[in-house]
């Protein structure tokens, strides 16, 4: 092991069979890990963003609300990384990474229709969901670290994929 850098485990997938979209981030950062929570940084755009597209506060919601609203609502969230080793939080200094069995996402979600890359690192992997035979897009991080896109243009980049997949509060309404 490196020195500095213990292994780290990250979250379970919240994916169900209604799943329509997954979002898959890299590895949860040190905040997200010690609250256990799927974008757990009081910076990251995620919750604000999503929130906007489906037309709920999430924010304001207990993290289990959250939860429970994007399964409703067809989303689901997994992390391309099962565990790895890290010292902080930048996927820079991701190392000895494992990953998740991405393989069974259409297993874990009959009704999935498109699969998210949420920043650069996460998609890396995109030559292994792309292999599912589904649509794949990267998207811009969320993360405070992506500072170089503002909240409004990272928003507008999300909001065409969560449209392409029905799952914004407009194309709901259509």
């Amino acid at each position: 092991m490196s020195e500095g850098r213990s292994r780290l485990v990250g979250l379970a997938p919240v994916i169900a069979p209604n799943t329509k979209l997954v979002v898959l981030g890299s590895f949860p950062g040190a905040a997200s890990l010690k609250a256990q929570q799927y974008y757990g940084h009081p910076r990251n755009h995620f919750w604000p963003i999503v929130g906007a597209l489906l037309g709920l506060d999430l924010v304001a919601m207990p993290y289990d609300a959250r939860m429970a609203m994007i399964r409703e609502r067809g989303l689901g969230l997994w992390d391309v990384y099962a565990a790895c080793l890290r010292e902080g939080s930048l996927d820079s200094a991701i190392e000895a990474a494992e990953h998740n069995d991405l393989g069974q996402l259409r297993q874990l979600a009959p009704g999935l229709v498109a699969i998210a890359h949420n920043g650069g690192e996460s998609a890396r992997s995109m030559r292994i969901t792309q292999a599912l035979g589904l649509p794949v897009y990267r998207l811009p991080s969320t993360s405070p670290a992506n500072a170089s896109w503002s909240f409004e243009r990272k928003l507008a980049a999300w909001c065409e994929v969560f449209e392409a997949c029905g799952l914004t509060a407009a194309s709901k309404e259509r």
